[in-house]
């Protein structure tokens, strides 16, 4: 992924990284560049003057859409004499706009040669993320009077790229050249429009990227406004939380995703940079964590992943009949079926987590309708965990990719390769079977059976899925629970034998209440108990096992959409003291990361490195580390739809001081929560 000291703007799918100077020149080892669509539409984009690069003063991040350079010609030591000033102003929406000021500071008049070199390989985001770039196509420009056309070709895949100025150029193959001349004190403007095309077999416009003009940059404006207007308002006297709180709110707008076939209505993509998509878990856990703040999300999510739930069995994409999406993207891998995503089915957890959110939705919003609608979509879900998901037959749900060349091996959200092992390293065969998975599964059939019940008028299939749900649960009990450690195993392998480690799967478990009572109470002391817990969030995997690396991806590290479904499962089963522990580690991580959290940071104790440690790799803005701050403020407040109402019990840490969450959405129309912190957590560590 790009480095932190890469400048990044966005709007959905379509997204610049780019150096301080505001300068694209992707490497394989620096994946900056123009990307729309899985596709990278400008890999450079360099900006000189009199032949000389510039240098960066600063950089402002306006908004999610916009930034803007401020350079100078020379090295750094001659800035001081510097006779020229350059700003750039740039932004996206749906494709870019850049606007270059050149002013002149000295008491003679100057001619100038400014030059553009631009670039475009086409690269296919799998290409980048691989380090490999191998187009089997053409690329070609073309010059024309009032524009440059670069463009790729590969049978009836095409991509171009069409750059204009307002101001009179001169085109050539590798970009374009402006001959000024300024007086004292004058300064001189172009704006530069780079248009991202897609056309389809007949040469038609599949899509045109927005041109961002003025009217369409007040647009993004008004609707980042409007956006945030709608959301509820959070104050607090520790000022950390209403700041992270803000940022989390404006990222959500800028990873709000519209796919072609939605018309204009959106869902959470992923992350940047490459997971700027529709994923179905992460969409779905994401919407999860919002709901008390943009509810709206979780409907268009519902709606799309049920329009492509899987109604054929398709080993390439590892597609079932019922069975919710994992991936879907639009680049030219997808289009020549070089990688499966078209969509791709392989993952284990949405179709369970589809028919939880479908619910949880519902308590919030009351919208009936929705239920109704996807009723059919949720019986095809439940028979596909129970027909094809059960790969041994036992109950459970199983993974094992069909698809063995570009398939996913682990089909779960620790998805790296070594990701589920034993306790002594070694890695269990196929299928397998994760523990968090067997909790999603319960909690969709007791929710389902809700469903049924009230609104398919179907109680006989409500009692059905009660006992399943109630069967599954005692099984799981029995063979999950690891004796001598007092926790769940996180999977099992196909002979029935136990990946005995202690893993963060196990909050997710109470998450989903199919923990016996009897056991929560251990599982709450290991998720708050030194192994797991870091000071800043619940580990991956805990420390002292065979695999554990702080900076593993799965392995050790924190990650705060885990460590957020760890503190609601704590909540559930009545442990609201160890929520608020994990919780308050989470957003006092969130400081050091300007309210943004990354995807996963590392896992080293919090008394040795004083601030969290970033993980190299880390996507940010990220959907569901986005979402965590907003479900630990649902957890820490104890806000839960209640018989048509919001119920509000707050268990707050003491230095938090004050929070009030304004106007919160739902079914009872627009309601307002207080809490003041009271909980010791000293005296609880102690």
């Amino acid at each position: 992924m790009a480095p932190s000291h890469t400048v990044r703007i966005l709007d959905g799918s379509t997204f610049v990284v780019c150096e301080a100077t505001g300068d694209i020149e992707a490497t394989p080892t620096e994946p900056t560049g123009l990307f729309s669509f899985d596709t990278r539409y400008l890999s450079k984009w360099v900006l000189t003057v009199n032949g000389e690069r510039l240098n960066s003063l600063s950089y402002d991040d306006l908004q999610y859409f916009e930034s803007r350079f401020f350079l100078v010609p020379g090295l750094a030591t001659h800035y001081v004499d510097a006779k020229l000033s350059i700003i750039r102003e740039r932004a996206v929406g749906g494709s870019f706009r850049e606007n270059i000021t050149i002013l002149n500071h000295d008491e003679k008049a100057v001619d100038l040669q400014v030059r553009m070199d631009a670039a475009c390989d086409f690269a296919d985001l799998f290409e980048v993320k691989d380090e490999i770039l191998n187009k089997k196509g053409e690329t070609y420009a073309e010059v024309e009077s009032d524009r440059l056309r670069i463009g790729y070709r590969r049978g009836n895949f095409r991509r171009e790229t069409v750059i204009s100025s307002s101001e009179p150029t001169r085109y050539d193959r590798n970009g374009f050249s402006y001959t000024i001349h300024l007086e004292p004190n004058e300064q001189w403007h172009t704006t530069i429009d780079v248009q991202t095309l897609a056309l389809g077999p007949d040469h038609r416009d599949l899509r045109i990227g927005l041109q961002v003009h003025g009217t369409e940059r007040l647009a993004l404006q008004h609707d980042l406004e409007e956006w945030i207007a709608k959301a509820p308002k959070v104050n607090s006297e520790h000022g950390r939380v209403a700041a992270t709180y803000q940022r989390c709110i404006v990222d959500l707008a800028a990873l709000r995703f519209a796919p072609l076939s939605l018309g204009g209505q959106t869902l959470p993509a992923a992350g940047l940079p490459w997971f700027m998509t529709m994923f179905g878990r992460d969409s779905i856990l994401t919407c999860l964590q919002t709901l008390p703040f943009t509810p709206e999300l979780s409907a268009t999510t519902l709606r799309i992943l049920g329009a492509l739930q899987g109604t054929r069995c398709d080993d390439f994409r590892e597609e079932d009949p019922g069975r919710i999406l994992h991936e879907m993207r639009y680049g030219e891998s997808a289009a020549f079926e070089e990688q499966p995503h078209s969509p791709y089915y392989g993952s284990v957890d949405a179709t369970p987590l589809f028919v939880v959110l479908l619910d949880e939705y519902e308590r919030w919003s009351g919208d009936a309708a929705l239920v109704k609608e996807l009723e059919q979509e949720c019986r095809r879900a439940f028979r596909w965990m129970d027909e094809y998901a059960d790969l041994v037959g036992n109950g459970y749900i199983w993974y094992e990719r069909r698809n063995t060349d570009t398939g996913l091996e682990n089909q779960c959200w620790k998805d790296s390769w070594d990701s589920i092992s034993y306790a002594d390293g070694s890695l269990p065969p196929f299928p397998r079977a994760t523990c968090e998975v067997q909790g999603y599964a319960y909690d969709a059939k007791m929710r389902g059976a809700r469903l049924a019940r009230e609104f398919w008028d179907d109680p006989g299939f409500a009692d059905q899925l009660e006992r399943e749900a109630a069967a599954l649960k005692e099984r799981f009990n029995r063979d999950w629970w690891v004796d001598d450690g007092g926790y769940y195993a996180l999977a099992l392998d196909p002979d029935g034998r136990q990946c005995d480690v202690l893993t963060s799967n196990i909050g997710h478990l109470l998450w989903s209440g199919i923990v016996d009572e009897d056991r929560a109470e251990q599982i709450a002391h290991h998720l708050v108990g030194p192994r797991l817990f870091s000071g800043w969030g619940v580990r991956t995997l805990a420390e002292g096992e065979v695999r554990y690396n702080p900076i593993g991806y799965h392995n050790g590290t924190v990650w705060p959409f885990d460590t957020s479904f760890c503190a609601w499962g704590l909540r559930r089963y009545g442990f609201a003291e160890e929520a608020a522990v994990i919780a308050n580690g989470i957003l006092d991580a969130a400081r050091y990361f300007d309210g943004r959290l990354p995807e996963a940071f590392g896992g080293y104790q919090r008394e040795q490195t004083k601030f969290p440690v970033e993980y190299p790799t880390a996507c940010s803005p990220q959907a569901w580390s986005t979402g965590a701050p907003l479900l630990l403020l649902r957890t820490m407040l104890g806000l839960e739809p209640h018989e048509g109402h919001l119920a509000v019990e707050p268990r707050l840490p003491v230095g938090m001081g004050r929070i009030e969450v304004l106007d919160i959405p739902g079914r009872w129309g627009r309601v307002d929560a207080f809490a003041r912190g009271r909980l010791d957590l000293h005296k609880l560590a102690d």
